[in-house]
């Protein structure tokens, strides 16, 4: 099984990873330290969004699943999806990254 990091230290070094590359990236909520989930609102700025929540194979390897559906919704749309998560979790960690071409550095595959 893959070592898996604590969520708090993976949330902090994926957003200094988008700040260096260039991408706006920002905590939206903290949650549990050591094994919060994590979702991810990707916003290419253009008033649609797509929310990932990152889960694990049968080996630990992580991967991320379009939590919001195939096609982006709507930014409006995507937050009221967070927040019903919200209420079925708490230790959620939400994490939203904003980039016009769509660059979230996530090297972890997307389905």
């Amino acid at each position: 099984m893959a070592d898996l990091l604590k969520a708090e230290l993976w949330v902090k070094a994926h957003i200094r990873r988008c700040h260096a590359n260039g991408i706006f990236a920002a905590l939206v909520r903290r949650g549990d330290e050591r094994s919060g989930t994590v979702l991810i609102k990707l916003n290419p700025l253009d008033g649609k969004a797509t929310v990932l929540s990152r889960a694990f194979d049968g080996d630990g390897n992580t991967y991320w699943l379009r939590a919001s559906g195939i096609e982006p919704i709507s930014e409006a749309d995507a937050d009221r999806y967070i927040e019903k998560q919200l209420n079925f979790d708490r230790d959620l960690w939400v994490l939203e990254i904003e980039d016009a071409e769509g660059r979230h550095l996530l090297d972890e595959p997307v389905r």
